[in-house]
């Protein structure tokens, strides 16, 4: 499996003189061709959605997903990395034949499915790209190589972000100061040809777009009682608090203390006798989980990690009475459901990346978070991530305490910092 370091220092030092050789090429041809230069104006029929990277970020592009079918009528396609097939289950917007799946497991491998690609999408009429990636020079020099001429993307202009050269027809400033999720309904916004009139124009308010909840079968239901009962015993007078310990290799520093959810945990099960916790995450999460797990040492706290797939869990937050969970995959995909949600973050900004569903989020203040962003691919030299560890149990708690106490259905408190401020989502 090729790691998250290897595709950040392959997209520089390739990516950045591709995209400088195909911005030369591109302004050399639109000044020996004039005549080509125009992309028309007609609203597009087959648009392809690029979203390679994070799982969680599936979610938050939803809604822009959603408009792009609302506001054109356009069949709508995607392309993501196989590894976060899963997570389009989620929220089950795309049906699988418009869905390519690139592989990542060794480099020949990703070469092979990126050559499929391209024919792929001209077998499918592709005629508008959506890049949803945050300044990934090698999905824009994928974008060009398509020979799609629509190509919509963020571009830095004079503002944040990375180069990659000038490889849009409709470029799109990156706006830092609004939701990814608004970011990416601008994004589809610049598809628009300007007579449309039902295309209403993306929200300026601070409030980012909610998710269409998802309808969670009888069969879906049953299926997940049954592994719950395999695995754990009946539970069907408990109430169950999910928490999701684990966060990607991406950004470990995004990862509270194992210890801080052990406290947390058995607080919980301290304080109501009626809640078991479930720790939930993938096979490849399973030593955090059994670590807490055994740490907590309470028959009410189980370790399902890897029992689940990500398809499931929308049945699984339906059954349920709260998350906790670090900012990973798991806060953003119960945005599908009303389970309240409380986000921990401290590495990334939550103006930017908090959940879009029932959530509150809870940051430690500290002067030096967020250290990631979009000029930085996401990187920090944090070796000491205080930013979570720095946000108390007690805090934490106190946001569960209240959630439980009003029933398991209320919101929490939408934002806390380590100042103690507090403000609604």
């Amino acid at each position: 499996m090729i790691g998250h370091d290897t595709f950040r220092r392959v997209d520089r030092w390739l990516g950045v003189p591709a995209c400088a050789a195909l911005t030369l090429l591109r302004r050399a041809y639109r000044f020996v061709r004039p005549s080509t230069a125009s992309v028309g104006t007609a609203a597009p029929k087959h648009v392809l959605f690029v979203q390679l990277a994070e799982s969680g970020s599936m979610v938050l592009a939803d809604p822009a997903l959603r408009a792009l079918g609302a506001w054109t009528g356009a069949r709508t396609c995607c392309v993501t990395f196989a590894r976060n097939v899963g997570s389009l289950a989620i929220t089950a917007t795309l049906s699988g034949e418009n869905v390519f799946l690139i592989r990542t497991g060794s480099a020949a491998e990703l070469v092979r499915d990126a050559c499929r690609f391209l024919v792929w999408v001209r077998r499918r009429e592709i005629d508008a790209i959506v890049d949803g990636e945050l300044f990934t020079r090698l999905t824009a020099v994928l974008c060009v190589l398509t020979g799609v001429r629509r190509r919509v993307g963020f571009h830095r202009f004079d503002g944040a972000g990375l180069y990659r050269g000038d490889l849009y027809s409709h470029p799109v400033a990156f706006d830092p100061g609004r939701h990814m999720a608004q970011n990416y309904l601008r994004l589809v916004d610049a598809l628009l040809p300007p007579a449309v009139d039902a295309a209403p124009a993306p929200p300026e308010t601070a409030e980012a777009p909610r998710i269409e909840p998802r309808n969670v079968s009888p069969a879906e239901l049953y299926a997940v009682r049954g592994k719950l009962a395999a695995r754990v015993g009946s539970l069907s007078s408990a109430r169950l608090v999910l928490v999701n310990a684990n966060a990607s290799e991406m950004l470990p520093q995004r990862r509270w203390p194992p210890a801080h959810f052990a406290a947390l945990i058995r607080d919980v099960l301290a304080e109501f006798g009626d809640v078991h916790v479930l720790l939930i995450g993938a096979d490849e999460d399973a030593a955090t989980t059994a670590a807490i797990a055994a740490d907590v040492g309470d028959a009410r706290c189980a370790d399902v990690a890897g029992l689940f797939t990500l398809a499931e869990l929308p049945a699984l937050f339906s059954l349920s009475a709260l998350l906790v969970s670090n900012d990973s995959g798991p806060a953003h995909f119960a945005a599908v459901s009303v389970l309240p949600v409380i986000a921990l973050f401290g590495p990334e900004t939550p103006s930017l990346f908090r959940p879009l569903g029932n959530a509150a989020v809870i940051s430690a203040g500290l002067p030096c978070s967020p250290c990631v962003n979009a000029g930085n691919q996401r990187r920090t030299r944090c070796k000491d991530n205080q930013c979570m560890k720095r946000i108390t149990v007690a805090q934490v708690f106190a946001a569960a305490r209240a959630v439980l106490l009003a029933g398991g259905a209320s919101r929490p408190p939408g934002f806390i910092d380590g100042r103690g401020a507090g403000a609604e989502a």
